[in-house]
């Protein structure tokens, strides 16, 4: 009787833990509906209008953020563009993609450099609009913007068939405050 007892009480706390785990998950996700609707958009990834590519599986989006893939199929080197530290669009790139923090990435792309790998380190701009600017003029430029800043400029990549507005898009940030 002991034992059920011990094994009844491990039970509770792993089934304890893994809803703390899935409440921590759906709060870093920020998937929260409101009354007036999602607090959330899609985080859109963005590439030049004559980039072939139309979908990416999260696992090639990955690789190509981490320089693990370095060339569109078109035989195009990719350039990444980012957004600046401290920004929501890049706070949940480093999330969801990289899994990192921004001195990690740093170290990244420092050691793959010191490898001998060359990567090209992720372009920094000060704003969607110079995000799109280039992105316009550079055929092997891959970026990220919320969808609320994509216009014609661009083209969106699907990522596993799925667009920024449809449910179960993996990149999701926090819909921005009205000042």
């Amino acid at each position: 009787m002991k034992g059920a007892a011990t094994a009844l009480l491990a039970m509770a706390f792993w089934m304890a833990m893994d809803l703390v785990s899935f409440q921590a998950d759906c709060q870093r996700e920020r998937h929260v509906l409101t009354p007036h609707g999602p607090s959330w958009e899609g985080l859109a990834i963005v590439v030049n209008k004559t980039n072939p590519t139309e979908n990416l599986a999260f696992r090639q989006l990955r690789q190509a953020f981490s320089q693990e893939k370095m060339w569109w199929s078109s035989k195009r080197r990719i350039k990444l563009v980012a957004l600046p530290r401290g920004t929501a669009e890049r706070q949940t790139v480093l999330q969801v993609i990289y899994r990192m923090k921004d001195s990690d990435l740093d170290r990244y792309f420092f050691l793959l450099h010191y490898e001998g790998k060359f990567p090209a380190q992720p372009t920094t701009l000060a704003s969607p609009e110079e995000v799109k600017r280039l992105v316009s003029n550079s055929p092997g430029a891959l970026a990220y913007l919320r969808a609320s800043d994509v216009d014609d400029s661009v083209k969106v990549l699907r990522i596993n068939g799925l667009l920024p507005g449809d449910d179960g898009y993996p990149l999701r940030v926090e819909i921005r405050t009205p000042k």
